[in-house]
């Protein structure tokens, strides 16, 4: 019952002032500056066409684990398809479900349009498209209505834990007023200087202890962060924010429910701020596996045929982290469409040619790309 008690922080009179310790961030934003940098001086050594794979990458992987997050699983083949589709590349023609469509759809309109200011309007159309194709709804793509407390809560009907309640309904038009003001103040006039991952951490924040919309909200909110990091950088991000709060999903929502009762938020910062490294970091990781993909392909490709290629292609597609668990001979006939006695000639033939590298024996012999280890 002490639950009752809390006094969420859109209570308190200072509300929404938020406080911060700024030099318990100066190394996390020292280190973020440093990251930008990087990022952006590698994408320059990035060939065109690895360049829209990458960002196809970056987008469709946001799409489904921040969709994760929430508890909603997506099919990545037709989120890709459909991330395509909305940057006008070539697609292969699937029919797109609408939760598919819908994230995607937000997701390239956070790209393009990065630089634009935050508005009731962009927040309506990112909540349509969020929820396309949703019947359970009743205030879609305007702010919520209902007179019943906004709740987070777990456990029993009959014994709910609430994390959090959020401002009433009628409170919603004043307090996203207020939020959209804060947002363009701190981004666009600059009338107060926060730090980047301040101000991103604190949008985050700020928005979803707001709760304006009947579902989506962390989905926005999390939109929203990589909006302040893309204005602070003056670049699209092409991070994996949500990618890496996923990773650690419980540690995202415990620190929320820490600082929904306070407006002293720096133990907040530093946690987000240090998501959004891990998330750089991330990102260095896939921009690393690209130059090391083009450069395997320069030395390799003349020395394969198609078969070879299909199975070093579909390796490559599974990303920085790798296969898992290594390459099988099985795996390679199932992918290959071959024969065990072709496949196995072919993995002999791969690893004299130093395409491949083998760990293991007999039945535990598994296969790797040769290529750099440390991305």
């Amino acid at each position: 019952m002490a639950q009752l008690y809390k006094k969420w922080n859109w209570k308190h009179d200072l509300w929404p002032h938020f406080t911060y310790d700024e030099e318990a961030l100066r190394g996390l934003e020292l280190q973020f500056s440093q990251n930008t940098g990087t990022v952006l001086g590698i994408l320059k050594h990035v060939k065109e066409s690895e360049k829209e794979d990458f960002l196809v990458d970056i987008l469709s992987n946001e799409a489904l684990k921040t969709s994760e997050i929430e508890g909603e699983y997506l099919d990545r083949d037709s989120v890709q398809s459909s991330i395509k589709q909305n940057l006008g590349l070539i697609t292969d023609k699937r029919k797109i479900p609408p939760a598919e469509y819908g994230i995607s759809e937000m997701m390239v309109d956070l790209y393009l349009h990065f630089d634009k200011p935050l508005t009731h309007t962009q927040l309506f159309e990112w909540h349509r498209m969020l929820t396309n194709g949703r019947r359970d709804l009743v205030d879609i793509g305007k702010y919520r209505t209902h007179k019943e407390p906004m709740q987070v809560v777990s456990g029993r009907l009959d014994n709910p834990n609430v994390h959090f309640e959020a401002p009433p309904s009628n409170q919603m038009l004043k307090e996203m007023e207020q939020f959209i003001r804060w947002f363009h103040n701190n981004h666009f006039e600059q009338k107060q200087e926060l730090l980047s991952i301040a101000k991103a951490g604190m949008a985050h924040l700020y928005f979803v202890c707001i709760h304006p919309f009947e579902d989506g909200n962390g989905r926005i909110g999390r939109a929203i962060a990589e909006k302040s990091i893309t204005l602070s950088t003056r670049k699209p991000a092409l991070i994996s924010l949500s990618q890496t709060i996923e990773s650690a999903k419980k540690e995202y929502y415990n620190a929320l429910e820490m600082y929904n009762t306070t407006l002293d938020i720096t133990g907040w910062l530093e946690y987000f701020g240090k998501t959004i490294l891990q998330a750089q970091e991330n990102t260095l990781k896939q921009l690393d596996f690209l130059i090391e993909k083009t450069k395997f392909f320069d030395s390799y490709n003349s020395l394969l045929n198609e078969r070879q290629l299909r199975v070093i292609q579909r390796l490559f597609k599974a990303g920085h982290e790798g296969f898992l668990g290594g390459l099988s001979a099985e795996n390679y006939v199932r992918i290959a469409k071959t024969s065990s006695s072709t496949a196995t000639r072919d993995l002999v033939y791969l690893v004299r040619q130093g395409v491949f590298t083998k760990t293991g024996s007999l039945k535990s012999t598994r296969y790797f790309l040769n290529i750099k280890r440390n991305i």
